[in-house]
């Protein structure tokens, strides 16, 4: 029988191996330029087209970016490690902390407010907020950045008979965020479940995140529950792929 082995894999995708090789002994560390596509095709006797595709491998993972005029370099930005439990502790938001700021290592992330804004429900969330279908609900819209790259878009959807005269309808929420002033509304979150796919992104997504042609995203649906069973959030967060790390820790 004929072997599956690195032999029968397309050229492309042996020159894209001996490149993340090359990317994970620190051959070619963050920042570094990658050979262009005239090196690899002198260096492996390959057609353009070929040599473009293996570039484009390892852009697609997430690995290098593209700039124009200038070539493939090597990224430099550390992946974010998203502790989905430990995140979502009530410690964290009861104490005036962001849940985002868990993630983040002490690095300083950017939120900005797209906006927030009472609307029709659509459907999903209507039926997860057990609402009728069109009933109004509150959305909050953020884009997160790390590093000046745009690595999340979010938003949350509230009933908008619970929460509109707060100050979750305000851009900024005070400390702890929507969790905090949802306890302070005698609806504290007891209880999370998150729903974790990936896709790939939209046009709109695509650009809003910056992604690199082929990127996917990771898509967190987040539900929160209070102490009586009542859903009072639904957070649809879209994730560049490319810049995180979901861990998930718990005792057996």
């Amino acid at each position: 029988m004929p072997s599956d082995g690195p032999a029968r894999q397309p050229k492309y995708q042996r020159i894209a191996a001996a490149l993340k090789d090359a990317i994970a002994s620190g051959e070619y560390g963050p920042g570094a330029r990658l050979p262009g596509e005239n090196d690899l095709m002198a260096a492996h006797g390959v057609a353009r087209m070929t040599a473009r595709q293996a570039l484009g491998v390892l852009q697609a993972e997430g690995l290098t970016e593209a700039r124009k005029g200038a070539g493939v370099f090597v990224r430099e930005f550390r992946p974010i490690r998203r502790r989905s439990i430990s995140r979502l502790a009530a410690d964290v938001w009861t104490e005036g902390r962001s849940i985002w700021a868990v993630d983040t290592d002490g690095r300083e992330p950017v939120v900005e407010f797209v906006g927030v804004a009472e609307e029709a429900s659509p459907a999903p969330v209507a039926s997860v907020l057990g609402l009728d279908d069109g009933a109004p609900a509150v959305a909050r819209r953020r884009r997160f950045l790390l590093d000046g790259k745009p690595v999340m878009l979010a938003t949350s959807y509230l009933d908008a008979a619970l929460v509109s005269g707060t100050p979750i309808v305000e851009l900024d929420t005070g400390p702890g965020g929507i969790y905090a002033r949802l306890a302070d509304l005698g609806h504290a979150p007891t209880r999370f479940r998150e729903e974790v796919r990936s896709r790939m992104p939209s046009p709109e997504e695509a650009a809003a995140l910056r992604l690199g042609t082929g990127t996917p995203v990771v898509l967190v649906v987040r539900t929160a529950f209070a102490a009586d069973g009542r859903v009072v959030e639904v957070n649809e967060m879209v994730l560049d792929s490319s810049a995180y790390v979901l861990e998930y820790a718990f005792d057996a």
